[in-house]
């Protein structure tokens, strides 16, 4: 893949699919620059750029000298409802690409969104679903309004006007490395296990019949970075959208039971109705905190760490939800990744950098 002397600049790089990418993009050659709100945090050999993406004026001239090939877009916001989601995260992508504009340098932009281009936006989640699953790419647009629509809408317009290139990365609930981020499974099940493991409690399963039961899957965050750094590379992927997944399948009552015997928990499956996190974790700030002190953490804030709303929203569908990868590997990507090993691999790093006991 050839990196030498290309620029790239990664959108939402505080973030779980942001670090993962910028970091890669660094790693193999590229001059990569990270924007956040923060500019707090960076891998090694990004450049980190502080600005808001809701300020015109200060955006411009945060990224006035960066003058990069390809922008990765991780970033969104979320807001009370849909309507103002659409107005707020439509305006970042707006915004950002006509920053960029006056340099003339982009080739390509990557745009990551969601399963809720199928499933719909929380407000009305699962409610229009019209594809059957597993979801393909050629599915048209539910007649709902949703953010993703409207990102994607900024995205085609100036690539219209400016001549670059674009490529659309559909994920499912992200499993990845990243602390301080809302949409976080890998770490909120880590420190649901710690906790449980810390009072003696079983480690439930927090969702529904149909997730303990039925098939589903996952994105790792470094093969959706993969799958980007190759949609920005290859003519294949040029002008086109992707599913970005695993590319293996799995129930939760196969999986629950592994990752309990990682962290040498009890566990409990499915029984009657959803025993959700929010309920179960409420009132364990506490504990959380006398965890860190023990064994000596860096994060003593549990809302820090674990995001109970979010993972019991994707544990609790009632609905099947998995996806399809045949149209990214006949254009070339073939990246995988066992999910349990995914897993797996972001526990060692959460508890290598002190985040885990």
């Amino acid at each position: 893949m050839p990196a030498r002397g290309r620029r790239a600049l990664v959108v939402g790089s505080t973030g779980i699919v942001g670090q993962s990418l910028s970091g890669m993009l660094a790693r193999e050659g590229w001059t990569t620059f990270g924007l956040s709100r923060s500019g707090s945090v960076r891998p090694e050999g990004v450049t980190s750029i502080q600005a808001d993406l809701l300020d015109p004026p200060e955006l411009a001239k945060a990224l006035t000298d960066v003058r990069p090939d390809f922008v990765a877009i991780t970033a969104w916001m979320r807001m009370e409802t849909e309507a103002e989601n659409i107005r707020v995260n439509s305006a970042t992508v707006r915004n950002l690409l006509a920053a960029l504009e006056p340099a003339h340098s982009i080739s390509h932009v990557a745009l990551m969104t969601g399963l809720k281009h199928y499933l719909g936006p929380f407000e009305a989640y699962g409610k229009a679903v019209m594809a059957e699953t597993p979801f393909h790419e050629s599915e048209p647009r539910l007649d709902y309004p949703n953010f993703y629509y409207a990102q994607e809408d900024e995205m085609f317009a100036s690539a219209a006007r400016n001549g670059f290139s674009w490529s659309s990365h559909r994920s499912h609930t992200i499993v990845g490395f990243a602390v301080g981020n809302a949409m976080n499974m890998a770490l909120t099940l880590a420190v649901y296990a710690t906790i449980c493991k810390e009072l003696g409690k079983p480690f439930i399963f927090p969702g529904s019949e149909m997730q303990w039961n039925g098939l589903t899957d996952v994105t790792d965050a470094d093969l959706m970075s993969e799958q980007m750094i190759w949609a920005a590379t290859d003519a294949n992927a040029r002008n086109e959208s992707f599913n970005t997944a695993n590319g293996d399948v799995f129930r939760w009552r196969w999986l629950w039971p592994q990752l309990a015997e990682f962290f040498g928990v009890e566990w409990e499956g499915f029984v009657d109705q959803p025993r959700t996190l929010e309920v179960q974790m409420e009132g364990m700030e506490s504990v959380w905190t006398s965890i860190a002190e023990k064994y000596s953490l860096v994060e003593k804030d549990v809302a820090r760490l674990a995001s109970w709303w979010h993972s019991d929203a994707d544990l609790g569908r009632t609905i099947e939800v998995l996806t399809d990868m045949t149209k990214s590997r006949e254009a070339g990507f073939l990246g995988f990744r066992s999910t349990p090993a995914s897993f797996f691999e972001k526990f060692e790093r959460y508890r290598a950098a002190r985040i885990l006991p």
